[in-house]
């Protein structure tokens, strides 16, 4: 164990911005905090680096207590989503700046700029300046600048999210690489659940200020262990619907359908959820569900159709491969296996996992 939050929160003018969280970061470790814009993502980075105090509860490193510390006196390194380098300086200056204010010898300079940009695929362009470079090369820039000092935690708050398509996807497989050559912790903040997924290791999932759920990302995704988590852990957020279990059956509203995988249910009444891929257009099986809404939008992104549903007032949207040109504002039905269904109570805990999920 490296880093252990131990039940801090954080007020801002009264305020809670981050609820009492407690979380232990393994050395090693790359861990995700993926949540909604406001969630709280940067609030506890902040707590982490000593950039701001808690409200109550303690931090520690490598079981030392480091609340009260400056984060001048950590080995705390974080990257911004603006990502800043110095434009007048080349790129090894860049590198180099943070061990220079440090004071660190000539010698050791040079050869720990050098090694990192090694890490980083920089070594070609160290006399060139952050303009001359590409995007993802200026943030891989930012990131050495981070890296060179030996940090044990490393901060990454949605560092890729002002970059375009293509430069996201080169950095989101170089990370993974950068992090185990490093060995320090990483902790990585995002709104979007297939970055987490791309980046393995552990997720923590925020909504309002809480962590919700915290373990290895398959399982945090497989098993969501509410609703709330669910949701924020997928893209579209998951779509829900009341049903009531009643012997062999499931009812939701005006329609029905056999139980299927979900006959081992107590009769009682449970909120479903499923995922936008999961509809679909035709009937995937014979014991898939039926539902007939309205179609009020549809969204094109080239290979894919999001199409958004009205279904006796809970608003959901599928994800169905392909182009589809379907006529707005008109009745449409979509098709749900029962075994992407996952069941959660009445008060929002998981019940029961869907089927696909629980033999993954």
């Amino acid at each position: 164990m490296a880093l252990e939050l131990q039940g801090v929160s954080k007020l801002v003018g009264g305020e809670v911005h981050i609820h009492p969280t407690t979380l232990s970061l393994d050395r090693g470790t790359m861990n995700v905090l993926l949540g909604p814009t406001l969630s709280g993502k940067t609030s506890l980075m902040r707590l982490m680096a000593g950039l701001d105090r808690p409200a109550e509860g303690r931090i520690l490193w490598e079981g030392r207590d480091v609340t009260g510390m400056r984060v001048q006196d950590r080995r705390v390194a974080m990257v911004y989503q603006q990502f800043v380098n110095y434009p007048s300086m080349t790129v090894y200056e860049n590198i180099a700046s943070p061990l220079r204010l440090s004071r660190v010898p000539k010698a050791d300079i040079d050869k720990r700029v050098r090694a990192t940009a090694d890490m980083m695929r920089l070594t070609p362009m160290l006399q060139r300046k952050p303009l001359e470079l590409s995007g993802g090369q200026q943030q891989r820039c930012a990131l050495a600048r981070a890296l060179v000092k030996g940090a044990g935690l490393v901060l990454l708050d949605e560092p890729l999210a002002n970059l375009d398509y293509k430069l996201r996807e080169e950095l989101r497989v170089e990370i993974p690489r950068i992090f185990e050559a490093s060995g320090a912790i990483f902790v990585y903040a995002t709104t979007e659940p297939e970055e987490a997924l791309l980046l393995g290791g552990n997720t923590a999932t925020l909504w309002e200020g809480r962590v919700t759920q915290f373990g290895p990302t398959p399982q945090v995704y497989r098993q969501p262990v509410d609703a709330t988590t669910a949701r924020v852990f997928s893209d579209p957020p998951m779509n829900f619907l009341p049903i009531t279990k009643a012997g062999g059956q499931i009812r939701f509203g005006a329609g029905g359908a056999p139980a299927g995988p979900l006959a081992g249910l107590p009769d009682g009444r449970y909120l479903a959820g499923f995922r936008a891929n999961h509809l679909g257009l035709r009937q995937p099986a014979p014991d898939a569900w039926r539902f007939d809404g309205r179609l009020t939008v549809t969204e094109l992104t080239g290979s894919e159709t999001f199409i958004h549903l009205d279904h006796q007032g809970e608003r959901w949207v599928g994800l169905i491969h392909g182009i589809h040109d379907l006529p707005l504002d008109r009745p449409l039905t979509v098709w749900l296996e029962p075994r992407h269904v996952y069941v959660f109570g009445e008060d929002g805990r998981l019940v029961t996992p869907a089927a696909y999920a629980a033999a993954a």
